[in-house]
């Protein structure tokens, strides 16, 4: 299958400007600041991390949010594992889902030492607008200035925020699989949080930019999916999500490797997270120098309907969801980005012995099956990962193979993760050699 599609550095250029001057426009200081330490115009910056923002749903969900209603004079420590490294950085913070400004009293970056301790020499205070201080508008997103940080590909790094107002918890990334710290007063300069407060949810914190000035410059590639791109069913604390796994492949080659999951999501339909329709432009395409996405979702959309997550929705046709995937190629055929289609996973017995019953029906598999076959032959996506044949059981097609199950036969556990990522051949990301 051919590639013609290719990445222009004009597209990079709008993109990038659109991305950050959105906050410029948006975010409130209580006076103008200084400028930034760092001039931007001689920078490169390409996302190294993401975290899809969702909104908090209602109560009586089958799922709870697993978070506290609001936080008020207190410090929230969070970490993340980049992709790419870079000499400086800059952090993205949202309020995507809030009615209310955000006040932001101060926040820090740090390179992670385990836990919730930081190297201490490493601990930069942000400022947005050469304030330590941010009010972020409803509904928008904020880029901090630039901060010189010398950061290694792979680096774990503590972003750090003080909520000082009481401060409702309306933004956030359900399925963190990562430990966050949360202790009273302004701690984001603390060598280590001692609290026995933590979530694994993601709360306000949704990108980090490193520039790597490179020539050429890093990919990115950005994988779009619901719960098994976000890794659900792998080892918290140990960044063994299929994204995380393919970001090691790729590392020595500058390739970037951003994770746009959100657990529950759906291609067609709202809950847990907007439907991937209305969040594509903001969770990828608007990421700084994407090259390349691999779209992973609609499993949900399948299972969902009839199911305790979903007991009144009503079933999509196959031809519905073959549009959804066709939106998705179009648009980002528009923005001259490379769309790869991934077969949808196995999900025979899925979540039988949760109270989450009516996941997986034999007429739900067949839908599975008809969608996958259209993936595989139909050559609307520039290229094809088969996650279905790396995972499945030869003997019982529709279910995982039992080394590769999490154990609710709907994720896959760590081994399976690692397969997902191995199963991809390098040169559809990479462009090099890519097959004709």
């Amino acid at each position: 299958m051919g590639f013609p599609i290719r990445y222009s550095k004009i597209a990079a250029t709008l993109s990038l400007l659109s991305f950050l001057s959105v906050p410029a426009a948006a975010t409130q200081a209580a006076e103008a600041g200084p400028a930034p330490a760092v001039p931007t115009a001689t920078q490169h910056w390409n996302a190294s991390w993401t975290a899809a923002p969702q909104p908090i749903w209602e109560a009586g969900f089958a799922l709870p949010t697993n978070i506290p209603a609001s936080l008020s004079n207190q410090t929230v420590r969070q970490i993340a594992r980049l992709s790419i490294g870079g000499k400086h950085a800059r952090v993205v913070l949202s309020n995507e889902y809030g009615t209310t400004p955000l006040t932001i009293g101060a926040a820090h970056i740090a390179l992670a030492a385990g836990g919730s301790a930081i190297v201490a020499a490493s601990d930069r205070g942000l400022t947005f607008g050469g304030r330590s201080e941010v009010t972020i508008a409803a509904g928008a997103p904020a880029v901090s200035d630039p901060i010189d940080l010398e950061l290694a590909p792979l680096a774990q790094v503590a972003v750090s925020i003080f909520l000082p107002k009481m401060t409702p918890l309306t933004t956030f990334h359900w399925d963190g699989k990562q430990s966050a710290y949360i202790a009273p007063g302004n701690r984001g300069a603390a060598s280590q949080i001692k609290t026995g407060t933590t979530l694994e949810a993601r709360l306000f914190l949704s990108a980090i930019l490193v520039d790597a000035p490179l020539t050429p410059p890093p990919r990115v590639v950005a994988a779009f999916g619901d719960s098994i791109t976000d890794g659900a069913g792998s080892t918290s604390n140990s960044n063994q999500r299929w994204p995380d796994l393919l970001a090691q492949r790729l590392v020595k080659q500058q390739v970037a490797v951003i994770n746009a999951g959100i657990s529950g999501a759906r291609l067609l339909s709202d809950k847990m997270g907007v439907n991937a329709l209305a969040r594509f432009d903001r969770d990828v395409l608007n990421q700084p120098n994407l090259d390349t996405v691999i779209v992973l979702i609609g499993i949900n959309d399948i299972g969902w309907p009839g199911s305790s997550l979903g007991p009144h929705d009503p079933a999509p046709s196959v031809e519905q969801l073959i549009a959804g995937y066709r939106q998705l190629i179009a648009r980002a055929h528009v923005r001259h980005v490379r769309i790869v289609g991934a077969t949808l996973t196995p999900f025979g017995g899925a979540l039988q012995d949760t109270d989450l019953g009516g996941y997986y029906s034999a007429a739900k598999e067949q839908m599975r099956q008809a969608v996958n076959q259209w993936i595989r032959s139909s050559g609307e996506f520039d290229a094809v990962i088969d996650f279905d044949a790396a995972l499945r059981d030869p003997q019982h097609p529709q279910r995982f193979l039992p080394a590769y199950d999490s154990g609710d036969h709907l994720h896959p556990g760590d081994r399976g993760y690692r397969a997902m990522a191995e199963a991809i051949d390098l040169r559809v990301l990479t462009g090099k050699d890519a097959p004709k």
